[in-house]
């Protein structure tokens, strides 16, 4: 395996590439660039670690100070 792209959503949000007997993230989108470099062991734990990550960036924030 040379490399593979990585989608999020329908859209290309990186790549993984072999490195160090794994696969190793290059992010190409900022929204994920907290995983760019990182290691994973196949291209759907890159795919979980995305999907992990985007879903606690979407997590409604509670505004500090605002009345319930």
């Amino acid at each position: 395996m040379n490399r593979q792209v990585i989608e999020y959503g329908g859209e290309a949000v990186g790549v993984v590439v072999p490195d160090q007997d794994q696969l190793k993230f290059l992010a190409v989108k900022y929204h994920v660039w907290d995983l760019d470099a990182q290691r994973f062991g196949s291209a759907d734990e890159a795919r979980a670690a995305i999907r992990h990550l985007l879903a606690g960036q979407n997590a409604p924030r509670h505004e500090v100070g605002a009345a319930a």
